[in-house]
């Protein structure tokens, strides 16, 4: 049986092979050509391509570059032209997941292929982002860049809408693929495409927001998201009564809130002992900013933990590189060198301006210093 690919055919010929390619394998379609020309053929070819999903891939790979090739073919601006591309995504969208690398080469040669069309570039890239993310750790095939993202598809071109819509499915799928961090500022986007009055409109997004931060077990630091303008809007609602909780309060602050709101934590999704842990090292890090000597009797109090427990809980936070210090064993304390602020408000710009400070005046004297010394130099005789 004869493969079509990629050949030197008009579009009515190729129309014609995989007509015949698809009668032979069993699809539902005539073999004989539409009387209504080749984009009627080119629909129908579309309407069965799946039926090829059970061959080989290179099978496949080779029938379905063939159709992107009458794709890429179709006059700019046909009225076809969104419906045959949206109905050629939508079957590869279903594919199997063996099939998911082939697709996406597919799928990526029609993006290339169909020229400066935004709005059709746009529908093939949320087909890529589905694919990509259905595929086992392939989606960094498509997208890695938020920057590079941004620059592509922009609101003034798409509108807000569209480029809501492919922050969404992005966010759902990285976090599918435990891409937190990548997760993390798409989220961000989106909700920074929101103005101040369209922020009411962005509530469940913002939900979304701060559910995914608070599930992120690599997320410490949550303070940039309460400006935000969708998230100011959820203050007084519980959700925003929690983000605040993991922003700035202590354990204590959490396990109450728990107590009086179980079942909405719990609707959330969210995992009670992965929060009692994140808080229990945001806790250890505000103890962090105030003490360089920790008592591990503190410790026991503050995080509600056993005495044989901390030192595990200890190595704990110093895998996370949040605070640096160091166990005393004998004397049972914790000291420590440094730590990362879980909020960065005026006391913090404060304290780094007094740093920065002292770090230029200790700069100047040792300039003054070197310039001395090089005066010294040149003026002193030499002896022969």
């Amino acid at each position: 049986m004869v493969i079509p690919t990629f050949i030197d055919m008009d579009e009515v010929g190729q129309c014609r092979e995989l007509r015949e390619y698809y009668a032979q394998i069993g699809a539902e379609i005539a073999s004989e050509s539409s009387p209504e020309g080749w984009l009627a053929d080119l629909r129908d070819i579309i309407n069965v391509c799946d039926a090829c999903f059970k061959e080989k891939d290179a099978d496949v790979e080779s029938v379905l570059n063939s159709i992107v090739s009458l794709l890429i073919a179709v006059p700019p601006g046909h009225e076809m032209n969104p419906k045959l591309i949206g109905a050629f995504c939508q079957k590869l969208n279903s594919a199997p997941p063996k099939l998911g690398i082939v697709c996406i080469r597919v799928l990526q040669n029609l993006y290339e292929g169909i020229g400066a069309n935004l709005g059709l570039k746009f529908e093939v890239y949320m087909a890529l982002v589905e694919v990509a993310g259905k595929t086992k750790d392939q989606i960094h095939l498509v997208f890695n860049d938020i920057n590079k993202l941004k620059s592509t598809f922009t609101a003034q071109q798409l509108g807000v809408d569209r480029i809501q819509r492919l922050l969404r499915q992005l966010h759902r799928v990285l976090i599918a693929n435990r891409q937190s961090e990548l997760a993390s500022k798409v989220m961000i986007e989106l909700l920074s495409t929101y103005t101040e009055e369209h922020a009411s409109h962005a509530k469940d997004d913002a939900q979304r927001c701060i559910v995914s931060f608070i599930a992120d077990p690599g997320t410490f630091l949550m303070d940039h998201l309460l400006t935000l303008k969708p998230v100011k809007y959820l203050e007084g609602e519980k959700i925003h009564d929690l983000l605040t909780i993991f922003v700035s309060d202590k354990l204590s602050s959490y396990t109450t809130f728990y107590n009086a709101n179980k079942t909405f934590v719990d609707s959330l999704g969210l995992d009670h002992e992965q929060n009692l842990k994140k808080m229990r090292l945001l806790t250890f890090m505000q103890m962090a900013e105030t003490k360089k000597e920790i008592a591990f009797q503190s410790i026991q109090e503050e995080l509600q933990i056993s005495e044989d427990k901390v030192e595990e809980f200890i190595i704990d936070v110093l895998r996370t590189k949040l605070v640096r210090a160091k166990v005393d064993q004998v004397n049972k304390r914790v000291l420590v060198t440094s730590t990362m602020h879980r909020t960065f408000g005026r006391p913090q710009w404060l304290a780094l301006r007094e740093i920065l400070t002292k770090w230029q005046k200790n700069l100047a004297h040792v300039q003054r210093t070197v310039h001395t010394a090089i005066e010294m130099t040149q003026t002193v005789p030499l002896h022969t």
